[in-house]
């Protein structure tokens, strides 16, 4: 999160004086809506049908926009080896096997190897944008359509963030944002949102997110036979600050953009092989500078150099798929009943998370670089940063 102010208080004091907490109420008692309101202004903005808001983070939205896609049981989901281990595990909450698959340079889902890693119980694929950077969607909508493939979309990392001028999150089947405090907007310390253009898909998940579905005003049109699954309800109180934080929203991004484009367009006076390929720049939302080098040497040499604070890929450890103990291990939920890897429909699934199983990630995130970025940086800030990264880029021995 990196904006917040007295307008999140006056509408959270708004929440609180109403003495209408819970997501569900009426007007006429005093109810402000503030779930409902932002779902509805939600699903404008990102040009979608329908909008539904959880307590539980993206992790929540991903799993119910699985459920709501069908994905259980003697199903598999391609993944892509380099992100929050949530988008694999939440393939496990639904009772599937999640597959990894490898990155391209881009650091997003790589189109071919994706289809190399199909199979016959391939079911869905989740592209993740990772770090606010889209991944190539022509192409991996072209071989999910042709194979009858569901797509969920990871756009936990890149809120409002957009493909050929569309937004992330509203090209697959469902798509699914994250706001707890460490994207670029936040409801509050968690939160997060599913959003698809599918009404069937809409009412599944619908129903799994809030086990007392059945007693809600809205039940009576879905057409949908209701079920009890799990609790990912919103209360008043995240959707006040999901409403205010989504205002800022685009004037983040745009500062955002801005900051970044000068940062680079001053690395490339020095050369251009060091910006990271990108499937759509001006779609990026630029939370930082992405470079990448020949060899992991030059990429430490580069990150450490002074006033850099670059961040070398490898090192971050919770995104990378060798770092994932409980799901290597497969040490999955409270039971051995309950875990899906115990399950007969998943037995002869691929389940292989071994080192080997998607090195060309591990190469690729060895030799990558991220430079974190800031909205709110002064032009100070800004020529400072931007001397520290060309200095770094002259002092490496070999690009």
């Amino acid at each position: 999160m990196y904006r917040a102010g007295q307008e999140e208080i006056d509408e959270v004091t708004k929440v609180i004086r109403a003495k209408q907490w819970f997501r569900y109420g009426e007007p006429a008692t005093g109810h402000l809506q503030e779930v409902d309101r932002f779902e509805a202004e939600w699903a404008e903005m990102m040009g979608v049908k329908y909008a539904l808001l959880h307590c539980g983070g993206g992790t929540a939205s991903l799993t119910c926009a699985l459920a709501g896609a069908g994905i259980g049981p003697g199903d598999e989901v391609i993944v892509p080896a380099y992100t929050w281990m949530a988008t694999a595990t939440a393939v496990l909450t639904v009772g599937a096997i999640p597959v990894l698959a490898d990155i391209n340079e881009t650091l997003s889902l790589d189109p071919d190897d994706f289809e190399r890693k199909i199979g016959p119980h391939t079911r869905a694929v989740i592209p993740v944008h990772m770090a606010g950077r889209p991944a190539d969607l022509n192409r991996i909508l072209a071989v999910a359509r042709k194979q009858g493939i569901k797509v969920i979309e990871d756009s936990c990392q890149a809120i409002g963030g957009s493909y050929r001028g569309k937004r992330t999150g509203s090209w697959g089947d469902a798509g699914a944002y994250s706001f707890n405090m460490f994207k670029i907007i936040s409801s509050g310390g968690e939160g997060g949102c599913l959003v698809t253009n599918d009404r069937r898909l809409y009412e599944i998940a619908y129903a799994y997110h809030d086990s007392g579905t059945s007693f809600r005003p809205r039940a009576c049109e879905f057409s949908i036979p209701v079920f009890v699954a799990q609790q990912y309800r919103a209360d008043e109180v995240t959707g006040a600050l999901a409403r205010i934080q989504m205002q800022r929203l685009d004037k983040i991004i745009s500062d955002l953009r801005r900051i970044r484009q000068r940062l680079e367009t001053a690395l490339a006076g020095v050369t251009e092989r060091l910006l990271a390929p990108n499937n759509d720049k001006d779609g990026d939302c630029a939370v930082m500078v992405a470079l990448q080098f020949k060899n992991e040497s030059a990429a430490r040499q580069f990150a450490t150099a002074p006033e850099v604070n670059g961040k070398v890929l490898i090192d971050m450890g919770k995104h990378v798929y060798t770092k994932w103990e409980p799901l290597r291990m497969k040490r999955i939920s409270h039971h051995p009943d309950m875990n899906p890897f115990n399950f007969a429909k998943n037995q002869g699934l691929r389940i292989d998370y071994s080192d080997e199983v998607c090195s060309r990630t591990l190469d690729i995130l060895r030799r990558s670089v991220y430079v974190p970025l800031d909205p709110d940086w002064t032009e100070a800030m800004i020529a400072a940063k931007s001397a520290a990264l060309v200095s770094a880029a002259k002092s490496l021995k070999s690009v």
